[in-house]
């Protein structure tokens, strides 16, 4: 089957939603697809808030900027950075107007929180729900546009190029060009045509290539390894951020997190032994950005064989500790844990990519008509490390850009007509799901064993070596296998992992969220270009 649309919106997080949003209008038709269903996005597990400076009796752009810039370890694109902090407010507004509720105090200013790396509290949030509430907001909107047509269940299995026409496609082509996408009906199994003028990619983070990840499992890294197979440019995988406090309980997949609100709210890490160990990292102690952070708790769980460390805010209020978290507090304590009185165990995990589909201030990717926006795309503000709670805020911003760009450029774009359907004359093994599920297992064992939060050139050549493999038998079998989101999702994982691994070795230097044995700080080796 083929559909025929203006704009076609891939991923229903808070950046795809919002562009739907911006751009749906009387005689302009929209599709939003969806992996699973619309609530299950990393949208709906982000606790902190979102970032903007709104208290001008303390707070400025500049402060803003420069504590972006400092926690990217100075690699962030200065531009993208100006314009997200500056574009920040407007944005809130237009989230306000959509029906999200951030928390206010009596006098009805915001209830600003402060986070790691921040200099001042401009973090607004919604308890320590806030992702969800903006969720929850931006699907009731969409769901009462009459002009976006939304997709459940679907999955976007490769973007429609020139190579699908019949045409050589390499990464030297100039003037790649996007004709929308083939997609998966998980719902008949069949794969449709999906032709528009413009294509948004905005399939979120790649937490799910990592055993332990707070990233929902659907969080494959789709639009990246699309793109990437595409020809398109994908830059800085290198850059995975570790959340360091994810809830320590074993057999958890995605990990519950812990905001690092509660750092800036007063929780304090200890070791096994109940002793403080920030100091010895950094002069910032708890609230240090989140790469030191995660690299302290990893060294003090490798110096004593600990599986976890402990977040303490046992002296802070309990009625004002339950006040600020009602989620946390209840997560805990369904598993024994009081808060109020226990010591919290946490571990690093896997959670944001810093890089992914290199766009330009409008969001548009190396390939004419797509653009990419939120945690899929590089739009260069969090450069080596992102800053916290600044990802909500740069998926609006963004979303707005490309809103604004493609909704002027689509004017001179025509639906192309000749694109053959998909292919899917494959079978399907019986041991081809014991076999992808195997592979995956590997896949994440393989990340976090060799390209996690310390890295050396052994471990990544390791990595290379084993995930090569895999890439060979996973390759075969999609050649002769039927369309399933089984088989893509491994394909994605491993062509994500293989970036994340590649680039790790191209930087050969410590930077940021990128750290390796080999190239230690203090012996930094910068390859230009």
């Amino acid at each position: 089957m083929t559909h025929k649309y203006d704009f076609l919106v891939i991923g229903s997080g808070i950046a795809g939603m919002s562009f739907a949003l911006k751009v749906a209008r009387k005689g302009v038709k929209v599709a939003l697809i969806c992996k699973t269903v619309l609530p299950e996005a990393n949208t709906a597990l982000a606790q902190g808030g979102v970032a903007s400076v709104t208290n001008l009796e303390v707070d400025c752009f500049e402060k803003h900027i420069d504590d972006t810039m400092i926690a990217g370890d100075q690699l962030s694109t200065p531009s993208s950075v100006e314009k997200v902090v500056k574009g920040a407010p407007d944005q809130i507004q237009q989230l306000l107007d959509w029906g999200v509720d951030f928390d206010r105090k009596n006098d009805g200013s915001f209830d600003l929180h402060r986070e790691g790396g921040h200099s001042e509290f401009r973090i607004l949030h919604h308890a320590d729900n806030t992702g969800f509430e903006i969720q929850e907001s931006l699907i009731e909107r969409v769901r009462e546009s009459p002009y976006i047509d939304i997709f459940e269940n679907h999955f976007a299995i490769e973007i429609i190029t020139q190579h699908h026409l019949g045409k050589i496609v390499t990464r030297r082509t100039k003037d790649i060009t996007c004709f929308g996408a083939y997609i998966l009906d998980c719902n008949t199994s069949s794969v449709d045509t999906f032709l528009s003028k413009v294509t948004v990619m905005a399939t979120g983070g790649v937490g799910a290539v990592y055993t332990t990840t707070t990233n929902p499992l659907v969080a494959t890294g789709d639009g990246i390894a699309m793109v990437y197979r595409a020809k398109g440019t994908v830059k800085d995988m290198e850059f995975i951020q570790f959340h360091p406090t994810a809830l320590y309980h074993p057999g958890d997949r995605p990990s519950f997190l812990i905001t690092e609100a509660m750092r800036g709210y007063g929780a304090v890490l200890r070791n096994l032994a109940g002793e403080e160990f920030m100091h010895k990292y950094d002069p910032r102690l708890s609230l240090a950005p989140r790469d030191i952070v995660a690299r302290a708790i990893d060294s003090e769980m490798k110096q004593t064989g600990a599986d976890h460390v402990y977040l303490d805010v046992t002296h802070k209020d309990p009625e004002e500790t339950k006040h600020h978290f009602p989620n946390i507090y209840a997560k805990c304590l369904s598993l024994g844990i009081d808060i109020t009185r226990d010591y919290i165990p946490v571990a690093p995990a896997a959670h944001y990519l810093c890089g992914g589909i290199a766009v330009d201030t409008d969001g548009q990717s190396s390939i004419q008509r797509l653009y990419a926006i939120g945690e899929c795309s590089c739009t260069g503000l969090h450069g080596g490390n992102r800053l916290a709670s600044n990802s909500l805020i740069e998926a609006v911003v963004y979303a707005d850009a490309a809103a604004k760009h493609a909704t002027q450029a689509i004017e001179h774009y025509d639906l192309r007509t000749d694109v053959p359907q998909w292919d899917d004359s494959g079978t399907r093994h019986p041991e081809e799901m014991v076999l992808i599920t195997q592979s995956i297992k590997e896949v994440n064992q393989i990340m976090s064993t060799y390209v996690g939060i310390v890295r050396s050139n052994l471990r990544l050549d390791r990595a290379w070596n084993r995930l090569d493999i895999l890439y060979e038998e996973t390759e075969e079998l999609f050649k002769c296998s039927k369309a399933s989101r089984d088989i893509c999702e491994l394909r994605n994982i491993i062509n994500v992992g293989y970036l994340i691994m590649r680039q790790a070795k191209e930087r050969k230097e410590s930077r940021g969220l990128h750290y390796t044995i080999d190239y230690p700080p203090e012996q930094k080796n910068v390859v230009k270009g």
